[in-house]
């Protein structure tokens, strides 16, 4: 669960990313989060994992109080959000396999416990015969399905994908969102922050569109992006 409250960020440099954004979305839920470049999505990221600090306002992520969570907790707090990079962020050096199975073993899981669930989300994602292969052997489609996998793997609360089919051609676009959906099923909240209004119409799913640091829109009746808002 998300829930934002009258939030502001004012970065160092005196920019205001976020002027008063309140939004709250449900366990469960599927959204797409829009807006044009230097609309604030990058900064809401950051905030959800706690990698920025609100400068005022209230968060509220997975249960975890975002404005005065303690240091020791911002790991437990990230283990229940899943993040999709759009360069993907693989470990080049490491296999498919050794990609996914990171994040378990950076929480102690046991070798047993890491090759069930490795083996079921590269199964889920459409890779069981990929994870011996290295990232540079790999499509870009196929990289990204890895990165889904990975994010996937410590069975989040939620997903964020930032710009998930930023570098894909429509038909690879339209299988990630696919996984996606059927992580969101799974019962997965799953967050699509994105720029592409094609994207955006060809599912009907809550849009939340954001521009010059505030919501502007939220519904399901899509939402036109343009760049000047």
């Amino acid at each position: 669960m998300i829930d934002f409250r009258n939030v502001t960020k004012i970065y160092d440099t005196g920019n205001h990313a976020l002027n008063g954004v309140s939004l709250h979305i449900d366990d469960g839920e599927f959204v797409f989060l829009v807006g044009p470049s230097g609309s604030g999505k990058s900064t809401i990221i950051k905030l959800l994992t706690a990698e920025l600090m609100p400068s005022s306002g209230s968060i509220q992520v997975n249960g975890y109080q975002i404005e005065s969570i303690k240091k020791s907790q911002i790991p437990d707090l990230r283990r229940t959000v899943g993040v999709i990079f759009q360069d993907f962020r693989l470990i080049e050096n490491k296999t498919v396999f050794d990609n996914v199975a990171f994040g378990m073993r950076i929480v102690g899981a046991s070798a047993k416990q890491i090759k069930e669930r490795v083996d079921y989300v590269l199964d889920l994602v459409g890779l069981e015969n990929r994870g011996r292969r290295f990232p540079h052997e790999l499509s870009g489609g196929e990289q990204q399905r890895v990165a889904i996998a990975r994010s996937l793997v410590n069975n989040p609360n939620m997903i964020i994908a930032d710009e998930p089919t930023g570098n894909l051609d429509p038909q690879r676009s339209y299988e990630i969102m696919m996984l996606l959906e059927r992580a969101n099923a799974l019962g997965t909240t799953v967050m699509i922050v994105t720029h592409e209004q094609e994207l955006v119409n060809r599912f009907t799913k809550r849009v939340i569109a954001i521009a010059n640091g505030k919501v502007i829109n939220d519904g399901m009746d899509g939402y036109y992006l343009n760049e000047s808002d």
